[in-house]
Order: structure tokens, then C-alpha cells, then sequence
């Protein structure tokens, strides 16, 4: 079993900034993926951001050259740093992580989301 805890989240005004955190704990022997996930009132869950095991990552063209992804595999965490924030960009984050447990099974894991308000 794997557990995601999220922090980070909060009211910010436009143009700020804030970074969330992610970590993962549990029965995990090796991570695929982290990535970060919005979902709006009314609208579909979407991704955001996502990093692979090599350091390569990707992003919503709605986010690129705002926000930065990044990860501590020795702590089984994933980063995403939120700057020049929009109103736009109000939404619930969610952390998600593919990797193997120790059992060698495939996991797929969500956290419980944390709120990005951007208000002024």
C-alpha cells in the first residue's frame, strides 16, 4: 500500500507564487513517474506536470515556463514550484505516483488533493 501527502497549497494573489509538496511512503520499491494533476469546479481533472525516473518531465502548455517540476527520489517526493500564478490557475492539485511496490506489482496512487486559490 502507498500513501501521498500533500502540502503546500493556499490563497495567493496574482503574480505570486507557491510551491507544493508531495510524498510518497509505503510498500514502494522503485517510482515510474510523479506528477501533478488540476481539477476546476466543473471541469475534468488534467495534467499539469509530470517527471519520469530519468529527470525528464513534461507540461501543460497552459504552465510552461511558469511552473517547474522537479523530485528527491531519495525522499519519494515530487515538487511543483507555481510562479506568476493566474486566477486560471485556481484548482485543486492532485499528486499522483506509478511505481512498483515491493511485491513487484504495479501501483497507481492519488493524493487527497490540495486548494490553489488565486485571488486578489
Amino acid at each position: 500500500q502507498v500513501q501521498l501527502v500533500e502540502s503546500g497549497g493556499g490563497l495567493v494573489q496574482p503574480g505570486g507564487s507557491l510551491r507544493l509538496s508531495c510524498v510518497a511512503s509505503g510498500s514502494i520499491a522503485s517510482i515510474y513517474a510523479m506528477g501533478w494533476y488540476c481539477q476546476a469546479p466543473g471541469k475534468q481533472r488534467e495534467l499539469v506536470a509530470n517527471i519520469f525516473s530519468d529527470g525528464s518531465a513534461n507540461y501543460a502548455d497552459s504552465v510552461k515556463g511558469r511552473f517547474t517540476i522537479s523530485r528527491d527520489n531519495a525522499k519519494n517526493t515530487v515538487y511543483l514550484q507555481m510562479n506568476s500564478l493566474k486566477p486560471e490557475d485556481t484548482a485543486v492539485y492532485y499528486c499522483n505516483v506509478h511505481g512498483r511496490t515491493i511485491w513487484g506489482t504495479p501501483f497507481l496512487s492519488w493524493g487527497q488533493g490540495t486548494q490553489v486559490t488565486v485571488s486578489s
